[in-house]
C-alpha cells in the first residue's frame, strides 16, 4: 500500500490581534500580490501592512479577534482523510495543511510531510478557480519549501476544479433552500467572488473566466428556469481598476429593482473575514440601506459531504494518472490560449 501525502493549500489568517500586522506583511511580501519590483516591495509592503493593520484588526475584532480559517481547514482535512480511507484501499492517504501567509507555513508542512515519508504527494489548493495570486503562489512557495527540506517524492498538482460535480452539488444544495425561502419568488442570486485588479486578468489569469464557469454550472444544477442571477466581485482595495461588477453595486441594483438577494460566496470554500464581516455584516447593512426586501447569505461549502467527496475524487483522479504532472477536474484538457498562466498549459 502506497503512502500519499495530500497537501491542502489555503490563504491562512491571523490567530490573534497581534498577528494581524505580520500576516499583512507576509501578504504584501508576495510578488504575486504586490506586483512591483522587488526593491520597491521590500519597503512598500511593510508600509502598506502598517497602514492597514488598524483597520484589519477592527475587522477581526468583530469575529473574535482571529480568523477561523485554520480550524475550518483542519475540519476539511479530517473529513478528506475519512473520505479517502473509505474510497482508496490501495493508498494510505493523509492530509496536511500549508497556509500561504500564516501558520502553518509551507516550510513547516514540508518538513512534516518529509517525516511522514510519502511515496507520492498530491498538491490540492482549496481554491476551486485557479489564479496566479492564489493557487500558483502557493504552489511556487511549496516547491521552494520542499526543495529546502529535501522532499523529493513524486508530486502531482490539482490546479483547479471550477465545475467539479461535488463542488457544484454542494453549492446548489446550500443555495436552493435560501431561494425557496424568499416569499413571492422575486429574488436575484448573486455569486460573489474575491476581486482582482484588471491587469492581472489581462495578463492571462483564468480566474474570472473560471468563476463564471462555476456560477453557470451551479445555475444549471439548480434547474430553475428563468432564474435571475449575476456574478460580482468583492474586497476591492487600492487605486487600481478591478474586475467587476462590484458586489456592492449589484446589491444596490437589486434594491432598485425590488429584488431580494441570495448571495453565495462562489470562490470561497471556508468562512473567514471576507464572508463573516464583509458579506454577513457590511453587505447586509448595505442591502438594508439600498431597499433590498430580504438578504440571505449562503454558507460556504465547508465540510459538506458532496464537496469533500469531490475533493477525494480529485485526489484519486490524480493518483490514477501518474504520468500527468498537473490535473484539473477533467472538464477540459487545459485552459485555452487566452490564459497562458494556466498551470496545465505550462506543465
Amino acid at each position: 500500500m502506497s503512502r500519499v501525502a495530500v497537501v491542502l493549500f489555503n490563504l491562512g489568517g491571523p490567530d490573534s490581534p497581534e498577528a494581524v500586522e505580520p500576516f499583512l506583511r507576509n501578504l504584501f511580501a508576495d510578488p504575486a500580490i504586490l506586483r512591483v519590483p522587488g526593491f520597491v516591495r521590500r519597503f512598500l509592503g511593510p508600509f502598506i501592512a502598517r497602514r492597514r493593520a488598524p483597520t484589519a484588526q477592527a475587522i477581526y475584532a468583530r469575529i473574535g479577534g482571529r480568523s477561523p480559517i485554520l480550524p475550518q481547514t483542519q475540519a476539511q482535512a479530517a473529513a478528506l482523510d475519512a473520505a479517502l480511507a473509505d474510497r482508496s484501499p490501495d493508498h494510505s492517504c493523509r492530509a496536511f495543511i500549508a497556509m500561504r501567509y500564516w501558520h502553518p507555513f509551507s516550510a513547516q508542512t514540508a518538513a512534516a510531510v518529509k517525516a511522514y515519508g510519502p511515496d507520492r504527494v498530491v498538491l490540492l489548493p482549496l481554491y476551486p478557480q485557479m489564479s496566479t495570486t492564489t493557487s500558483q503562489s502557493s504552489i511556487d512557495d511549496w516547491r521552494q519549501a520542499a526543495q529546502s527540506v529535501g522532499l523529493d517524492a513524486p508530486t502531482r498538482i490539482v490546479c483547479c476544479y471550477p465545475v467539479q460535480s461535488g463542488l457544484i452539488e454542494a453549492a446548489a444544495a446550500l443555495i436552493r433552500p435560501q431561494i425557496d425561502a424568499v416569499a413571492g419568488g422575486k429574488v436575484r442570486l448573486l455569486f460573489s467572488a474575491h476581486g482582482l485588479p484588471e491587469k492581472v486578468i489581462r495578463g492571462g489569469d483564468p480566474y474570472q473566466w473560471q468563476v463564471e464557469c462555476t456560477a453557470r454550472a451551479i445555475v444549471e444544477r439548480l434547474g430553475s428556469a428563468g432564474l435571475d442571477w449575476a456574478v460580482c466581485y468583492q474586497s476591492r482595495v487600492g487605486p487600481l481598476k478591478w474586475i467587476g461588477p462590484s458586489t456592492d453595486d449589484e446589491i444596490r441594483r437589486a434594491g432598485g429593482d425590488g429584488k431580494a438577494v441570495v448571495l453565495f460566496p462562489v470562490a470561497f470554500v471556508s468562512e473567514h473575514s471576507e464572508t463573516l464581516v464583509e458579506l454577513d455584516i457590511e453587505y447586509r447593512e448595505l442591502a438594508h440601506r439600498s431597499g433590498v426586501p430580504a438578504y440571505h447569505r449562503v454558507a460556504t461549502v465547508g465540510v459538506q459531504p458532496a464537496f469533500i467527496d469531490g475533493l477525494a475524487e480529485l485526489v484519486l483522479r490524480t493518483l490514477a494518472e501518474p504520468a500527468q504532472a498537473v490535473c484539473n477536474d477533467g472538464s477540459m484538457p487545459a485552459c485555452d490560449s487566452r490564459f497562458p498562466t494556466c498551470l496545465m498549459r505550462a506543465s
